[in-house]
């Protein structure tokens, strides 16, 4: 079976984004999604990564409860999501495509509002 490109992540996730309530979506107004297939280098030295396969996804700016009014508008909030780990991670696990890709965006998203993994962790646990 051919595994989805680039472009067929990207409409997994904009689907996906339609599932979030629209209280939350409001302020994801301008966060700009993208797919990408791994990591870069700077990005994985940065989180001090092992493989590239260890990052599903990345929310990239400054998270709702650390903005400020004074904020730059050229500041860009940003998710990437990685095909190639997504991909991986779906294979060693036989998750659900559609499922894993909103999975990660929504967990992404939750950085955007300023929560912690372990935040998401427990409010996952907790439903």
């Amino acid at each position: 079976m051919k595994e989805p490109s680039l472009e067929e992540i990207e409409a997994i996730a904009a689907e996906a984004l339609k599932t979030v309530p629209g209280e939350l979506l409001a302020h994801v107004d301008d966060v700009v999604i993208r797919v990408e297939e791994f990591p870069d280098s700077e990005t994985q030295a940065a989180l001090g990564l092992s493989s590239p396969f260890d990052l599903l996804g990345l929310y990239y700016g400054v998270s709702l409860d650390q903005k400020s009014i004074t904020a730059s508008a050229n500041d860009i909030d940003m998710i990437t999501l990685y095909r190639g780990p997504i991909l991986e991670y779906q294979n060693e696990n036989g998750e659900d495509l559609n499922h894993l890709v909103r999975h990660v965006l929504i967990h992404e998203i939750g950085h955007h509002f300023g929560l912690s993994d372990e935040d998401m962790e427990r409010i996952e646990g907790a439903g």
